[in-house]
This record gives C-alpha cells, structure tokens and sequence, in this order.
C-alpha cells in the first residue's frame, strides 16, 4: 500500500505548491469532489490571496520609497490644508480618521509636522500623552480582527431514497457544523491578543478588540504592533516590518521616522506610542483580509488517507466495470443459447439498467470517502479539548506530529517552575540575608547604611521595564515579567517609592533585557546633573563588568581576583539552591546629561539577589511519563548551570550519565564531537537562542527526531520554526513566539505539553482504528457483491441497504473511533516513527481476519441459506436476503468494538467513558431494528422472526473471540533498537493486554 501512496507525502511543515498541487493531481476519482475537499485548503483562492498581499506589498514600499524621495523636492510646496467636517468637530475631534490614517500609513513626515507631530496629534484626537483616554470617552471599541467564518457547508449530493439520503446528510450536517463551531472558537482565542495601555492615568492591560484611536500603548521586544500610530518616546525601538513591506531589514523608530504600522512587530527595545487608527483603515486590516483565503493546508494524514481512498476507489470502479461486463456478457449469451438474441423488449433494457444499478452500488460501497473527513473530525474534537486543557492548536497538523515526537526541548522558567518569583535571599555588603516578610527587610535595612540601601532602591526602580500601578484603594499591582516583579515587590517591602524614585531622575537611555544580551542598563541623570549608569543581569555577566564592590562597611573598594572568586562562590551558592541569580551593578558617569553610551565595563557591584521559583507540582510525573513513552526531556535555558542542575535533578530530568552543559562551550564543539555528545545532553545552561535553533537542528538531521520546543522570547522564533513542533508559552511568550509556533501553551505548564503529546497519539491511534474498521467493511461489502452479482446475476445487498452501511462506515464511524479520548496505555508505546507505514501489518491481520470470516459467513448464507435453515415459500428470497443484511450489520457493529483496540485483547477498557462510541453503537442497532423491522418496503427487508435475530447477534459475537485468536498470531515486525538516549522499547501487542 505504501508504495501506491508516493504521491500522498506531504512534509508535517513548510509544505510547498507542488506537494499540494501534486496529491490533487493524483485522486482521479471522488465520488462527491465537495464532500471530500471541503476541509483542504482551496489552492485557486490561496494564489489570489497571494496576489493581492503582493499587491498590498508593493504598494507600500512604493509609497515609502516615494515619500522619502518627495522629502527632498516638498519643502517649498505649500501642503494642503486638512479640512474638518462638522460632524468630526461635534464628536471632539479636530483631524478626519482618513487624513491622519493617511499621514501615518504614508510615513508623511512633512504633514505630520505641520499638523504639530505628537503634541498636534493628541490636542487633535483631545486625549493625553500621560492620562491616556478617559474611560468614560470610549463609546464604540473598534476592533482590529473581524470574522470572516460563515454558515457550515452540510448538504452534499446524494443517491437512492429520500429517507437514506436525509439521514446520512443530516448525521453528516451536524457533525460538520459542531466541527465549524469547534474551529471558530479556535480562531477566536488565536486572534486574542493583550496590550498594554494608558487610560485615566493608568497603565493596565486590555485587549486588543477593545483598543481605540487615541490610546497610548506601551511596546516592549516581541510585542505586535496593534493599530496603526505614532511613536511618543522610547530607546532602542527596532521595527520588523517585513509582514507588510516584505523587507527583511528592520527599521529604527525615533523622533525623524515615527511612524508605527499595525501587525509589524518590535524586535528590540521599548516605548510608547498613540494609536491613530485601527480596524480596516489599516493596511494590515487590509492584509488580514486575505490571510483567510484559500484555507489551511490539510494535514499529511488528510493527504495520506486520500490517497488510500483514492486506491480503493480505484479498485473498486475496476470492480464494477468487470461486474457490470460480467453480467451484461452473460445475459448477452443467455438470449442467443435460447435464440432470443434478435428481439429485445423494454424488460430487457430494466434488467440492463438494473446491472447498471449494481455497479453503482458497488462503486458507493466501495470508495470510503470517510477516511480523510475522520481525520478532521478527530483534530476538531481534539483541539476542542486541548483547549480545555489550556493548549491552543495554531495548525492542524501539529496535532498529529506531536503523536511523533520523540524529544521535548523546553524552557526552564515558567514551564517547569512556577514562574511565581520572589526574593528569597539577598548578598549585599557581604552579608547574606534570607528574605522572610517584613522582618528580614527591618534586619536588612538595619545592618546597611541609608547611602548603600539609596543606592539599592534606585537600581531597583530605575532600571526596570515594568511598572507599579496604584488602583483606587492605593494598592499597588507590578505590571512586568516575573523575575522585574519579585524584584520590584522586594523594592516596595524594602521601603521603597516607585513613582518618587522615577520623578526624581530623568532616564536617558535604556538597553531593553533580551536572551543576546542577558542583561539590562539603564542611564539616568540624577537631580544634582550627575549621570549613573545601572546594570542588572546574569550573575556570570555582569560580575566581570565590575571592578569594584561595596564592602562589610558600605564602602566601594576594589574588586580584586580572589575577591570575585568569593562571589562567585556566593553565587554558586545560591544556584545549588535552585535559585535564580541576579547582579545588580552601578556606575557613576563623569560626563553631564548630554549624548553618551551605556559603559559596558567599571561597574561597581551593589548585591547578589536569589529568587526562588519553585518546581511546579507534577512536573517531575509528567516527566517520568514522557520519559515512558519514549520521548526524552532537555532542558534549554539562559539560567546558571547550577540552578539549572538543581532544578532539572529536581524535576528528574538530569539523571545518572547525562550530561549539562553551557552554551559557549556547546557552540564550540565540532560536529563530530556533537554528534557524540548530544545524545547525552540532558541539560543546556547560559544558552543563546541560536544553541537552541542548533541542538534542534542537530537532533533532528542527526538522529531523525522528531523534535517539540518550547519558547517565549522573540529570539526563538528561529527555533520554533525549525522543529517539528513548536510550543509558545502563554503566559510569558511575546507575539513573535507565538505566531512562529504551531501550539501555545495557554498556562505555560509542561504538564500541559505532555497533555498535548497525548491526544496527537490518541489521534493517531483513532484513525488508524477507524482505517482498519472502515477497510474490513469496504472488503465484505465489495466481495459480497461482486461474487453474487457474478453467480447469480442479483446482489444480496440493495441500494438502499448499502447507503445505509455507508452511513455506519462514514460518519457514524468516525464519530465512534475518531473521538476516543486518549487512556494512560498510550504513554507506554515508544512514538510513531517518522517514516513509519500508517496501515501496519497487525492492522492488514486484523482486516484480512475479520473480513475472511465475514465473507465466509455471508457466502454460505447467500449460496446454502435456503437449505441450511429450511427456508422456502414465495418469501423465502426476501427473508434469506434480510438475514444476510442484518448479519452483515451486526458484524459491522461487534466489529466496530474490536476495532478499538489493534493489539491489545481487553477491548473494552475505558469503553464506557466514552459517551459518543456508546451513542454511536446503540444508535445503530437502534436504527438497524427500525430498517429491518418496519422499513420493509422502504429497504427491501422482511420483518425477521427472534430465532433469527439471535443468528444474526450470533454471528456479530463470534467476531469478538475471533479478534483475540487474530491478535495472538504473530506478524512479522520491524525489530525496535536501543533507543539512543539510553532507553528501552516497551513491550506491546498481546503483552499488553
């Protein structure tokens, strides 16, 4: 089978034209092109899409490449003057929504001055730079993402009676529409999206939906730009713009190019900025537009499992055509030995059309257009529940390759911690102090001078991108990352004044923290015209930027060798603790507030702070299961390598013969020492976004894995990207992580991962159930047919009767196998290897098994049922016929119950808690009743007497021992190694049971 299905590969990511164009090209016959196709992307509508962003593109770099020439030639041009409808000035403004849209999205700067630039625009939109909007201004928020998703496509062509048509499109109807609501909440929760703003004088966090012309938002690294506006201030604010100008160079946003685009993104530093437009006025709105068209690419098992229906459907047109020959050949030579080859009457043209008929069917019965919509339908149920669990699905596929993964590289803070920081301990004039509520802070404040702690506080509030915001009551909430947050609240116990020491000096130039630099400073201007510089970061870092400490006594002496080993042994000390490090550092600058750089050496070290950040609870389990299932866990941080050994030995990562290493002496190694080394890499410390795109590029054309990592930073976008799966935290992930990622972790829990690394098995697992049923009845049913039509001349099985099975195979079987929720027995198999063949040869025993007995069961009812039960009369023919339909379906139904389990015998473990399998089961033989006994007219059948009831229920019985002899036999399987990292394969099939 697999190698029919060549033209049915498609990568898990980045999947080109020619892959998607080419499996299209391949599927010759579909028996209903809408049904089939109406969950893959639309290739026709994608490329119009494409056309018109190219568009959107290019004119935007037209009208930037235009404007900066214009600059030099416009100066002595007389600008039109911006007229002002009445309407406008009713409503408070004093500037139309597309004039200023205009001067934006153009980068107009000469009209941007002339309208008075910042100051012009605020007094002109009638809000504040400091207050931001009043709340009680905002009557209409205008959102930036609007739907785009419509009523659910859920009536597809159809053949035979009214009722058996209403039924399967009904059934298919609802199913679909629950799968169009399942994907809309999706898209929902993707497009959610929390900024920050200023609003009555108060920073707070909003979402993007409600964001209005006028508000003032705060931009840090990572963040999307939301709406288009103009920059207010900021330091070191470097703008990707290549989402709306296709240019890779990122551009410097200062007081001569303030112009910010909506959907841009901030690669580095921070600021303000005032929105003047949002929704569709944007050229991002514009773009946005277009995103949706043409769909997402369908998943490489949709692909692979058109590709099996298309085979089938090949063989089974090849079979109605020999059918319909056959019997046409047949009837053919019966009129001539009789010597009525001359006249032919109408009776005849029937029974022609009525061969014609059994073709058909054959045809419906035999292409089981169900496969590929079961695999939606399953990624449908799962994202539903992965959201529940807190993981949102950015792209379909990732569901089914997190079934694979083998290796989960992941982030130490917030995923296996807390991400709950506080200060726990704190060296500071070479004393350690443990810090215990209010208490410690007295003893703190008491054993240093009032000139040390002074010095302490400010680099505490000065050099900080977080902000501590007082609500009506006067309490205080710290707006920032965690690690700014601990340090910040110890600032507050500590006595501490945020806004009295921000007011009191004037900030002069930030170097934003990012995962390259591992450190912040900031330079400030005191009250007295002094500049100081503040520096705080990585422990390792910052130290060897000191040359002098503040010793015993408050006083800043030198800081010689064997001093700083000391420290470092402090830090160490710490770090053994599983605490996560800081230095804080300052330096007095001799020149006056004017242009000047950030020193990067002289620094005088103030303290050594340890912030704790407990293990969350169930990690180490969640660990120990993936390491069951044979996917190992590295963990990847920027932290010291001690407190990345303590915790990593704490959550059971790091174990006896592996290896922790740091990022320069990783990055160091030549390829073939890596290559003998990464196997044992359990932990990597002080690591660089480009260490993490490295490794996962390593594990994966090294050793074939299928690689997950996690990240939050907009540096990691690269190492997202390159893995398999990408996993974007939540929480603590900047816009540029997530939608880089394939899966965010709404609550950054790596418990959570493993969650999501559960269902893509479960969706595995499921469609292969579903194959392995849908194929033993497309097997029978075509036989069956096929074989009587060709002895007989009439097929045992109606029209009717097969849309009827079609329906039980199709959708109500998906419904039954897709939708299993994952058990605990799937985090004891090694992963699916990446290469593996989807139909395995216990599936192809199984099928073959089961359909052997069928067919043999069926064979002997259709050719010596009469005999064999005594059967005669006029009705003898309707009620054999009825028997051999109503033991064909309850064999499907008892089959459908050993199709839960491949390999294991205990086939109805966990059957009971799955609600849809057992609706599903007793809807059908529910229905089955109805046909049999009431529809008679309707499906050709006769009402059957309990005798044969219980023959029939009988023969649906006897599959069930029949699957426990299949599954004991022994096929031939490919032979699991020693996996690499160390472990052994788990034993499965009859083992398990």
């Amino acid at each position: 089978m697999e190698g029919l299905l060549k033209d049915f590969e498609l990568e898990d990511k980045d999947r080109s034209i020619e892959a998607l164009t080419r499996w299209r090209s391949a599927v010759a016959l579909v028996k209903n092109p809408r049904r089939r196709f109406r969950n893959v992307a639309d290739l026709a509508k994608r490329a119009v899409a494409q056309e018109k962003q190219r568009k959107i593109q290019g004119k935007f770099r037209a009208v930037i490449n235009v404007q900066r020439a214009a600059l030099h030639f416009t100066d002595a041009i007389a600008s039109p003057e911006f007229e002002v409808s009445e309407k406008t000035r009713e409503a408070g403004f004093g500037i139309e929504p597309d004039d200023i849209a205009s001067v934006v999205r153009s980068h107009d700067y000469k009209n941007f001055t002339k309208v008075g630039e910042v100051h012009g625009i605020t007094s002109k939109l009638s809000v504040s730079v400091d207050e931001g909007v009043r709340q009680d201004s905002i009557h209409i928020s205008i959102g930036i993402g609007l739907p785009t998703e419509g009523w659910p496509k859920g009536v597809y062509d159809g053949l035979g009676i009214l009722l058996s048509i209403f039924l399967v499109v009904s059934v298919t109807a609802i199913s679909d529409y629950q799968q169009s609501l399942q994907f809309r909440d999706l898209d929902k929760e993707k497009k959610k999206i929390d900024v920050h703003v200023t609003r009555d004088g108060k920073r707070q966090k909003i979402s993007i939906y409600d964001l209005v012309v006028g508000d003032i938002v705060h931009l840090s690294t990572g963040d999307q730009v939301p709406a288009d506006g103009v920059f207010i201030h900021g330091y070191s604010l470097l703008i990707d713009e290549s989402s709306l100008s296709g240019e890779s160079e990122p551009v410097n946003i200062d007081g001569r190019r303030p112009f910010l685009l909506s959907g841009t993104k901030v690669q580095d530093g921070q600021g303000k900025m005032i929105v003047t437009t949002v929704g569709m006025r944007t050229e991002w709105g514009k773009l946005m537009e277009t995103l949706s068209e043409g769909g997402e690419d369908e998943t490489p098992l949709q692909v692979k499992l058109n590709g099996v229906a298309t085979v089938i459907g090949k063989i089974g047109l090849t079979f109605a055509v020999l059918t319909f020959l056959v019997l046409t050949v047949r009837f053919v030579i019966e009129k001539a030995v009789h010597g009525d080859f001359s006249s032919w009457s109408s009776e005849d043209a029937l029974k022609l059309l009525d061969y014609f008929a059994i073709a058909v069917t054959i045809i419906v019965v035999a292409i089981p257009e169900g496969l590929p919509l079961a695999v939606t339908l399953s990624l449908a149920f799962a994202m539903k529940k992965l959201m529940n669990d807190r993981a949102l699905v950015r792209h379909l596929s990732a569901c089914e390759t997190m079934g694979s993964a083998s290796c989960i590289c992941t982030d130490k803070t917030g995923t296996l911690t807390t991400n709950h920081m506080v200060v726990d301990k704190i060296w500071i004039c070479e004393k350690t102090t443990q810090i215990k509520g209010d208490e410690s802070t007295d003893k703190l404040k008491s054993e240093i001078s009032d000139e040390v702690l002074s010095i302490l506080l400010q680099a505490i509030f000065q050099n900080t991108s977080s902000e501590v915001v007082k609500d009506k009551e006067g309490k205080w909430t710290i707006l920032g990352t965690p690690t700014e947050s601990a340090i910040l609240e110890f600032g507050l116990v500590s006595g501490g004044d945020f806004d009295a020491q921000r007011k009191s000096c004037k900030i002069l130039k930030v170097e934003p923290f990012n995962s390259d630099r591992k450190r912040m400073s900031v330079l400030v201007g005191l009250p007295d015209g002094r500049v100081r510089a503040f520096c705080k970061g990585a422990s390792e870092i910052v130290l060897k930027m000191c040359d002098k400490i503040i010793d015993s006594n408050g006083t800043t002496v030198d800081l010689p060798q064997e001093k700083a080993k000391i420290v470092n042994d402090i830090i160490d000390g710490f770090a053994h603790e599983a605490l996560r490090t800081l230095c804080l550092a300052v330096k007095d600058i001799d020149e006056t507030q004017g242009e000047t750089i950030i020193p990067e050496n002289g620094y005088t070290l103030i303290a050594i702070v340890g912030i704790k950040d407990p293990v969350r609870s169930g990690v180490k389990e969640a660990v120990q299961k993936c390491l069951a299932a044979g996917i190992s866990v590295r963990m990847v941080t920027g932290d010291n390598i001690n407190t990345a050994k303590a915790i990593a030995r704490e959550c059971g990562i790091l174990t006896e013969g592996g290896i922790a290493i740091e990022g320069p002496e990783f990055r160091n190694l030549s390829p073939e020492q890596m290559k003998d080394i990464i196997p044992r890499i359990q932990v990597m410390a002080r690591s660089l976004p480009l260490d993490k795109h490295t490794l996962v590029t390593r594990l994966r054309n090294m050793f074939g894995e299928v690689v997950a990592v996690t990240g939050d930073g907009t540096n990691d976008a690269p190492a997202l990207h390159e893995s398999d799966i990408g996993l974007a935290m939540g929480i603590a992930g900047t816009e540029v992580a997530k939608e880089n990622a394939d899966v965010i972790i709404m609550d950054d829990n790596f418990t959570t991962i493993v969650k999501v690394a559960k269902w893509g098995r479960a969706i595995y697992i499921n469609i292969q159930k579903f194959v392995q049923f849908q194929l033993t009845v497309n097997v029978v049913a075509l036989i069956t047919n096929f074989v009587s039509a060709c002895i007989t001349g009439a097929a045992p099985l109606t029209a009717v009767q097969l849309l009827w099975v079609n329906l039980i195979m199709d959708t109500l079987g998906a419904l039954a196998l897709a939708t299993e929720p994952p058990n605990d027995g799937l985090m004891e198999r090694q992963p699916v290897g990446r290469n593996a063949s989807f139909i395995t040869k216990p599936m192809w025993r199984n099928i073959l098994g089961q359909s052997l007995y069928q067919l043999i069961v069926l064979g002997v009812l259709n050719f010596e049922g009469k005999r064999l039960l005594g059967l005669s009369g006029p009705d003898s023919t309707a009620v054999l016929n009825t028997l051999i339909f109503n033991s064909f379906v309850l064999c499907q139904v008892f089959n459908e119950i050993n199709s839960r389990e491949i390999e294991k015998i205990n086939i109805f473990r966990g059957m009971f808690d799955s609600w849809i399998f057992l609706s599903v089961i007793l809807a059908t033989a529910v229905f089955q009743v109805i046909i049999v006994e009431f529809l008679g007219t309707f499906a050709s059948t006769v009402p059957l007497t309990w005798q044969f009831w219980l023959l029939s229920v009988l023969f649906g019985v006897l599959s069930m021992p029949l699957a426990v002899i299949l599954k004991c036999i022994p096929v031939e399987r490919n032979t699991t190694t020693k996996h690499h990292d160390g472990y052994e394969a788990l034993p499965s099939g009859p083992d398990l049971a």
